[in-house]
């Protein structure tokens, strides 16, 4: 086994192209690499200080990337190519500076990459190659399957650009799920099917670990050094860090969790941190699986007859259209997009965000899970973190920084537009047609927390009553000249207006003293 330290020595030979291999990039299929020659061109994959630190990872997260990438490395060797590998604690602060040091020892004629998925990088990477003074080559990533000018060319002209309608232009694009040019069952979308609460109705399979390797182990200790303030207990960590078991964690999941993920994936359940997801967004989101091998193996799956239409549907919907569709509106509207905040808020994330300290049961499991294990499901995110942070008018830049830290798949191009645009409804509208607000009643329906919380779902005030309830109507109340406008927001617009004002007031209060509290 060659440790990924070591370094090929080219004997002064100067390389035609180097190829930097970013962290979210680690597949065979990196453009960069597909035009590579083993022969005459190097590849440079570097941990760096800046990309480590520039907010605050949790540990599995990096430990997930610094391991694959070690492992992507060891791969790349066997296939013959010459690669140079910078750890972290070699102390090198970004990967410009990686690039220079690298290419001081071992000269190319050119510097390749592929694309870079945050806007910041690619900003700074537009510049080296002055900086670098010599040809700096940026190349498309198509392993996504909607470039950056597909979504622009389907976003032209539209007054809206919502999710389903692209998604089933991709559904069509690359004929999935489709009988002739119509779509299975008659119908584009089941989400309708997949809402089912959670009451412990059937056995949650217990998932198989992948179990770290020298490599892994060497990586976890290094993190821990390094990082010991860092959310995250490496533990616990359980992730695959190579292709093969990245292959093998979704074959299990095809196998056995895909038939009920569809009705159980809004389920807030107190017995499992996973329920029936998949558990493959990091494994996407650093190159480990290529998306729509994915979304094909789970269409054979249904056709089958080994999963629903529902499940199969609703799982494909995440990625060929979800996917897609944040990375196209992040690209479509970034750098201004990062700075929207439709509601003004700004008020400062609470400790208990770093801690999971809150006696409210359905946040504290959310939090403590997405601190320990890096990783919660989207309902935990967009329905009881993203939502409470709504209500209670936390700061977006502080919220979406926190989200781009604690999860192991978040990278700004999810993330942004998932936090801001969904959760926060902070982008003025660009994706969501209304805010994803929602009382206590919601949280009730979908799962069991509240049968081990403190505070009753159906009070509104006084000290037993579910924060929710109250954070909602003053949610409601304080942006009311604001959402009395968007037609989706009528009923409820309605209903508090029509409300006794004694009543009103009380609530607005109760509100007040529960935010004096954070």
């Amino acid at each position: 086994m060659v440790h990924p330290r070591a370094c090929v020595v080219t004997g002064g030979m100067t390389h035609n192209t180097l190829i930097l291999v970013l962290a979210d990039q680690l597949s065979l299929h990196n453009p960069a690499l597909l035009a590579a020659d083993p022969n005459t061109d190097a590849v440079l994959i570097a941990e760096v200080g800046e990309e480590a630190s520039y907010v605050r990872h949790n540990r599995h997260k990096l430990v997930l990337l610094f391991s694959a990438m070690r492992h992507f490395a060891q791969e790349l060797r066997t296939r013959g190519y010459t690669v140079h590998y910078i750890e972290l604690g070699e102390g090198v602060a970004s990967l410009e500076a990686a690039c220079i040091q690298t290419l001081a020892v071992h000269p190319a004629r050119s510097l390749a990459v592929c694309s870079p998925g945050e806007y910041r990088l690619l900003t700074a990477m537009r510049n080296w190659s002055a900086r670098l003074r010599l040809p700096v080559r940026l190349v498309e990533d198509n392993r996504f399957l909607a470039s950056a000018a597909d979504f622009s060319g389907w976003a032209a002209g539209r007054k809206q650009l919502r999710m389903e309608y692209f998604y089933r232009e991709m559904r069509k694009r690359y004929g999935i799920l489709l009988d002739g040019s119509e779509p299975c069952g008659g119908k584009w979308n089941y989400d309708a099917d997949n809402r089912t609460g959670w009451r412990n109705q059937i056995t949650i399979p217990a998932r198989p670990d992948v179990s770290p390797d020298p490599i892994t182990e060497t990586v976890v200790a290094e993190v821990n050094a390094l990082f010991p303030n860092n959310p995250g207990d490496l533990t616990h960590f359980r992730l695959a860090v190579t292709r093969e078991d990245a292959e093998a964690q979704f074959d299990w999941f095809c196998r056995y969790g895909l038939e009920s993920f569809g009705t159980y994936q809004d389920a807030l359940p107190e017995e499992s941190p996973w329920v029936f997801h998949s558990l493959i967004s990091m494994y996407l989101n650093c190159g480990l699986l290529e998306p729509l091998k994915v979304c094909q193996r789970v269409e054979a799956e249904y056709r089958a007859d080994r999963c629903s239409l529902p499940a199969a549907e609703g799982f494909i919907r995440q990625i060929l259209g979800w996917r897609e569709y944040v990375r196209g509106i992040y690209w479509q509207f970034m750098p201004e997009y990062g700075e929207r905040n439709t509601f003004d808020a700004h008020r400062p994330l609470p400790d208990f965000f770093w801690t999971g300290d809150t006696d409210l049961r359905c946040l504290q499991r959310a939090l403590k899970q997405s601190l320990d294990l890096g990783y919660a499901h989207h309902i935990q995110r967009l329905m009881v973190i993203g939502n409470f942070a709504l209500l209670a008018g936390l700061d977006v830049a502080s919220v979406c920084d926190w989200y781009l830290g604690v999860y192991v798949d978040a990278y700004e191009w999810v993330e942004l537009p998932n936090t801001a645009g969904m959760a926060l409804y902070a982008d003025e509208g660009a994706m969501a047609s209304k805010p994803y607000a929602a009382s206590g009643k919601y949280i009730q329906k979908q799962g069991n927390h509240c049968k081990h919380c403190r505070y009753n779902p159906a009070k509104t005030t006084g000290e037993d009553a579910c924060p929710y309830n109250s954070l909602y109507w003053h949610f409601i109340d304080r942006n009311a000249d604001r959402l009395s406008g968007n037609p989706r927001m009528g009923l409820i617009m309605g209903n508090w207006r029509k409300r006794d004002e004694a009543d009103k007031k009380a609530i607005v209060a109760w509100a007040e003293t529960l935010l004096s509290r954070l």
